[in-house]
């Protein structure tokens, strides 16, 4: 059964996964944009590979739609989905967590609005978004995090992030916006932004 958690909340995803183990997660981030007259939203899920400093290893460890793996390709984003249209996951980055090596220390998951300032868009016209882990081996839901905050002036948002606790793999939900868009994120953990 699926742990459902709120703002800051953390489940164990080793735990939930059961006698069967855990090695591969994929990671489905989905959204709906609130009618609009306006420009089409196309909002991109990202992945950060960070070290226990909290940095990016590398700006190859900067997963996106203009870098679809890590050099290594255990994390991977399955592509682009320039509409959200349609139920259920609109973008997937799948994890191999058996084989990250040491200094992965966590996998932050990202969300942002694509030229949001210059369409006048912020995830304020963004619904039922939300981040779900899923293991691989079974296709079972282990976490899920409906996001509910409203985020009127944000153009990006970290969702959620997978960590290692020990030898356990955790998930945190997260839901912290920035007006910085992508850039302030990427920033934050280090990677090199143009």
């Amino acid at each position: 059964m699926s742990v459902s958690l709120t703002k800051g909340g953390n489940v164990s995803l080793t735990k939930q996964a059961g006698p069967g183990g855990l090695s591969a997660v994929t990671v489905g981030l989905g959204w709906d944009v609130r009618t609009t007259t306006g420009t089409d939203f196309d909002l991109d899920a990202s992945a950060i590979v960070a070290d226990p400093n909290g940095k990016v290893i590398s700006d190859q460890h900067f997963v996106f739609f203009g870098n679809l793996a890590t050099p290594d390709g255990l994390v991977q984003h399955t592509g682009d989905n320039l509409t959200g249209a349609g139920d259920g996951d609109d973008e997937q980055i799948n994890l191999r967590l058996s084989e990250l090596p040491p200094q992965c220390d966590k996998v932050v998951f990202n969300v942002s609005i694509y030229e949001a300032d210059q369409r006048g868009q912020s995830f304020g016209q963004v619904r039922n978004a939300f981040i779900r882990v899923i293991n691989q081996a079974d296709g079972r839901e282990l976490a899920r995090y409906d996001l509910s905050e409203d985020a009127s002036t944000e153009t990006a948002m970290v969702f959620g992030e997978v960590y290692r606790n020990g030898p356990e793999w955790k998930f945190r939900a997260v839901g912290q916006g920035y007006a910085s868009g992508l850039r302030g994120i990427a920033m934050d953990y280090g990677v090199n932004v143009a």
